[in-house]
């Protein structure tokens, strides 16, 4: 098994796909807009990717936090709240708060189930800060870290009863950032005492099975190497101050904060400590690149992932759709018009 996971390009996968990946054994796949045609549709390509490989638990991974980013939209699919919501709900009743994300992310889990989905890159751990990039904004569920890990603790519950794993991110923090990762390199300045509430989140959510890194330079910590590709960041910082030890992808390897060729950064992560890389475009000739260039998934990757996956083995718990919506938004009204 590669330790890599892979997009694909459209809704089908075409047979160099599959004789690619039938070679190349990849760790699990992501899928895109590009990828999301109907229920029968997406439940045939993912049903297909688990025959190519032959694991039931395959991890096959979507963004699908709710707002902006959602991959699977309407009609076809039901639009889901995005984090400021219940951060807005969070300032007239916590307790309300995290039981609406609750609701809200089961019933998202469950749509992500019903079409054969296991993994949701969600939630975000970021806290927001003032007059930062709006690659984060209302994706954030807030700027104070007890109310971000509350919210996104209620969200991997939520969706673990559901039957999908989530991967908290972006670790160890993204909430500084002043220029968008996706089109160049992030710098924050601020000194580790300022950090320090940056990483907490992550910290009271250490045991959540899956986690991915930003593309982000921390003066305070490497200056020389984004996060991703800093073996200081993930060993003093991850692994070490925040203390996570499930398993930990990098965002994806294509956005432009990241320089070299595909394969080069593949590989440079997985040096700095990385357990998977992210590969999400379906570039064949990127994705041969890659596979040439890095090895077998480590003991420790494999380890890591089969207790990932081995937290939804019991399957879903039984709930309706309908009334987890109806629950939610019964909560949710619960904020002033003014306010939301």
């Amino acid at each position: 098994m590669k330790p890599v996971i892979f997009g694909i390009s459209g809704r089908t996968l075409t047979a160099d796909e599959r004789a690619f990946f039938k070679d190349a054994d990849p760790l699990g796949y992501i899928l895109f807009k590009r990828n999301c045609g109907d229920r029968a549709q997406m439940r045939a390509l993912t049903d297909s990717l688990r025959e190519l490989t032959g694991r039931a638990d395959l991890p096959i991974l979507i963004d699908q936090e709710g707002g902006r980013v959602a991959r699977m939209q309407p009609p076809e699919w039901p639009a889901f709240p995005a984090g400021a919501v219940f951060d807005a709900l969070y300032d007239v009743a916590p307790i309300s708060a995290i039981e609406a994300c609750r609701a809200s992310a089961q019933a998202l889990g469950m749509m992500l189930a019903e079409v054969g989905v296991t993994v949701n890159c969600a939630p975000l751990l970021d806290v927001r800060q003032p007059e930062v990039t709006p690659a984060i904004g209302d994706r954030a569920f807030g700027g104070e870290p007890m109310r971000v890990a509350a919210l996104g603790q209620a969200m991997l519950e939520g969706m673990r009863r559901a039957g999908v794993v989530g991967v908290v991110k972006h670790m160890p923090g993204h909430g500084r950032a002043l220029v968008d990762s996706h089109l160049e390199l992030p710098r924050v300045t601020a000194d580790d005492a300022a950090l320090a509430s940056d990483i907490e989140p992550f910290a009271t959510l250490r045991d959540a099975p899956m986690a991915m890194t930003c593309h982000v330079v921390f003066d305070a910590w490497d200056a020389e190497r984004p996060a991703t590709l800093s073996p200081t960041v993930i060993r003093d910082v991850i692994r070490g101050r925040i203390g996570f030890d499930g398993l930990l992808m990098t965002d994806d390897i294509d956005m432009k904060a990241l320089s070299g060729t595909a394969g080069e950064k593949a590989a440079g992560a997985l040096a700095a400590g990385c357990d998977v890389v992210l590969d999400c475009w379906a570039r064949m000739d990127e994705m041969v690149e890659i596979a040439g260039l890095i090895g077998e998934a480590t003991p420790e990757c494999r380890a890591r992932l089969d207790r990932a996956m081995a937290t939804i083995a019991g399957g879903p718990e039984p709930a309706e759709f309908a009334a987890l919506v109806a629950q939610r938004d019964a909560l949710l009204a619960l904020v002033p018009a003014t306010a939301s």
